[in-house]
C-alpha cells in the first residue's frame, strides 16, 4: 500500500480569525480525504525541515504573528521544492506583515475590509475549473477583502465592491480564489473564512477543501 500523503496544519496568531476552530474543522475532513495529518500550534513546526519536504501540503492557519529566519526559510523552501500550500482569509495573507518573501509565495497581502462584516456577493470567474465546478455565484456575509495581489494568478473567483464604506473604490474587482505557484509548489488561497462560522456557507467549504487537494497534487 502506497504511503498516505502528509499534510501539516500550523494555527496560532490572533484569535479573532478563530485558529483552532477552522482547523479542527478541515483537519479531520483531510484525514478523511485519505492523509495523514499532523497539527501544530506552534511555529517551529517549520523548523522541521526534513518532515516539511516530505508534506504533500501545508496548511497555514496563523495570522499577525512575527516569524524567525530559520522558520521562514525552511518554509519557503519547502514549498518551493514543491509542497502545496493551501490557507484561507488573513490566516495565510495576513500572517507576516514584516515578509515580503511570505507573501511573494502567497501571491497577496490583506490591506482592507471596508465596513467590516458585510453582506456581497462572490462572482465565479473560472466555473470550468475542476476547483469550481458546480459552483454559482453566491453570498457572503463577512468580511469583504481588499488586497494587494500578484498579476501572476490565476483567479477563479471576485468580487466587485460597493462605496458605501470607502467612495474611492466603488466598482473595484478583486480577487476571492485564486492559485498559483512557486517554484514547484502549488499555492491555493481563499480570502473568505474571517471565522468558523464562515465555513457554514457550502460554496466556501468546497472551495477550500477542493483547493487544499489541488494544491497537493
Amino acid at each position: 500500500m502506497a504511503d498516505k500523503k502528509k499534510a501539516l496544519f500550523v494555527w496560532g496568531g490572533w484569535d479573532g480569525h478563530t485558529p483552532k476552530q477552522s482547523t479542527d474543522l478541515l483537519a479531520p475532513w483531510l484525514e478523511s480525504q485519505g492523509y495523514s495529518v499532523k497539527v501544530s500550534d506552534t511555529l517551529d513546526a517549520y523548523l522541521d525541515r526534513e518532515y516539511l519536504m516530505a508534506c504533500s501540503l501545508i496548511v497555514p492557519v496563523w495570522t499577525m504573528g512575527t516569524i524567525t529566519g530559520d522558520q521562514e526559510k525552511n518554509l519557503l523552501e519547502a514549498v518551493k521544492g514543491g509542497v502545496g500550500l493551501a490557507g484561507w482569509h488573513g490566516s495565510m495573507d495576513d500572517s507576516f506583515r514584516n515578509n515580503t518573501e511570505y507573501q511573494f509565495m502567497t501571491g497577496g497581502q490583506w490591506v482592507a475590509h471596508p465596513g467590516g462584516v458585510i453582506d456581497y456577493r462572490v462572482n465565479i470567474t473560472k466555473p470550468n475549473d475542476p476547483i469550481m465546478a458546480g459552483i454559482g455565484d453566491f453570498a457572503m456575509k463577512s468580511e469583504q477583502y481588499y488586497m494587494h495581489t500578484d498579476p501572476a494568478n490565476e483567479v477563479l473567483a471576485t468580487t466587485t465592491f460597493g462605496g458605501e464604506h470607502a467612495s474611492w473604490i466603488a466598482g473595484h474587482v478583486m480577487p476571492v480564489v485564486y492559485k498559483k505557484t512557486y517554484g514547484k509548489g502549488r499555492v491555493f488561497y481563499s480570502s473568505l473564512g474571517h471565522v468558523r462560522a464562515d465555513f457554514d456557507v457550502p460554496e466556501a467549504l468546497t472551495i477550500q477543501q477542493r483547493g487544499m487537494l489541488w494544491a497537493s497534487l
